[in-house]
């Protein structure tokens, strides 16, 4: 299985973006979901995460503006990014076949590439 993610771009402050992740290869869709972002100079960090229960988590600094959805029959996941500001400016990576142990995410083997989103003040 392999992942792309695409839809990055440059959007101003208070603006939105829908970034999208594309699964090719064998699979008839995800296993857990997540989208981890990578600032410069910064550790990459989770931002959203989803098991198939239907279970979400949030990091504190998008919650209640990122919405992390997917559609297996399309075999893409999406991160709806709402009310953006530029220290939302990060490499954005999916993930696939993560899953929760407790209160914690584990990530699967695959990720993404990455897709830039860059916020302006």
């Amino acid at each position: 299985v392999q992942l792309q993610a695409y839809g990055g771009g440059l959007v101003q402050a208070g603006g939105s973006l829908r970034i999208s992740c594309a699964a090719s290869g064998s699979t008839t869709g995800f296993n857990g979901m997540a989208w981890y972002r990578q600032a410069p100079g910064q550790q990459r960090e989770s931002v959203a995460t989803a098991s198939n229960d239907g279970r979400t988590e949030y990091s504190g600094s998008v919650k209640g503006r990122f919405t992390i959805s997917g559609d297996n029959a399309k075999k893409t996941m999406y991160l709806q990014m709402n009310s953006l500001k530029p220290e939302d400016t990060a490499v954005y990576y999916c993930n696939s076949g993560g899953y929760y142990i407790g209160q914690y995410y584990f990530p699967g083997p695959v990720w993404g590439q990455g897709t830039l989103v860059t916020v302006s003040s």
